[in-house]
């Protein structure tokens, strides 16, 4: 697949995601189910933060999102404030818009260096194109962590 293919890909993912909680309220989507380190909607977010982190700042490049919907979100957080309605809709949209972003800006060829990384899932990323395509499998463990929280809020 190439890897513009993948971006698509991860977007349809996403909408699936934003499907799968589109009947969660407030509430649901900020509680932490106990056993659990983090919430429905931190795991969302999660998925634009960790995504620019492997593909933008990686590359030596500003990431495309608001600070607010990267740092608070990046692995090893959790979360630390109850987000309204209006901020849960700010990170749906930002999930979706940050893949034409990144289409976008990959098509562009701004992505000219990559600082080679060693996720602890035993995958060795080298390039860009290894980053975007590791994409969907971090996205995939996340839908399961999604689908859990999912049946306990």
């Amino acid at each position: 697949m190439d890897t513009l293919a993948t971006i698509t890909q991860i977007k349809n993912t996403r909408l699936f995601i934003l499907e799968l909680v589109k009947d969660l309220n407030t509430e649901q989507l900020n509680k932490i189910p106990a056993g659990f380190n983090n919430n429905i909607i931190w795991n969302i977010a999660h998925l634009t933060a960790a995504q620019q982190n492997m593909c933008y700042v990686r590359s030596g490049l500003e990431i495309t999102v608001k600070e607010k919907y990267f740092t608070p979100f990046l692995s090893g957080t959790k979360p630390d404030t109850f987000l309204e309605k209006e901020e849960i809709e700010s990170i749906f949209s930002v999930l979706l818009n940050s893949m034409d972003r990144l289409a976008a800006d990959y098509k562009n060829g701004i992505f000219k260096q990559f600082d080679p990384w060693d996720k602890r899932y035993g995958m060795k990323l080298n390039s860009i194109e290894d980053a975007i395509n590791f994409v969907p499998f971090h996205e995939g463990m996340h839908i399961g962590y999604i689908m859990a929280l999912k049946k306990l809020v």
